[in-house]
């Protein structure tokens, strides 16, 4: 391969990595407005395809535990300092 063909590859893959990270903001952005949209009661959790509500009680549910776990770490770093 050639530098040429070398760099076209790296930029590539610079530009998947950004458009991926770009992604992944994108999705959590869409579940933030979809729970507004119910709490405002613009939309219904069920007017969801059953598919769908079961990823976004998914993504839910993993965001809590996350939530969780950062929680008790800060609680735990309290007496440190």
């Amino acid at each position: 391969m050639s530098s040429d063909q070398d760099n076209d590859k790296t930029g590539f893959e610079v530009e998947h990595q950004a458009l991926a990270a770009s992604d992944a903001g994108l999705a959590r952005v869409t579940e933030d407005l979809i729970d507004i949209l119910i709490t405002r009661g613009v939309i219904q959790f069920t007017d969801f395809p059953p598919a769908a509500q079961a990823k976004l009680l998914e993504r839910r549910q993993t965001r809590a535990t996350l939530s969780n776990r950062l929680r008790l770490l800060d609680d735990g770093d309290a007496g440190l300092i």
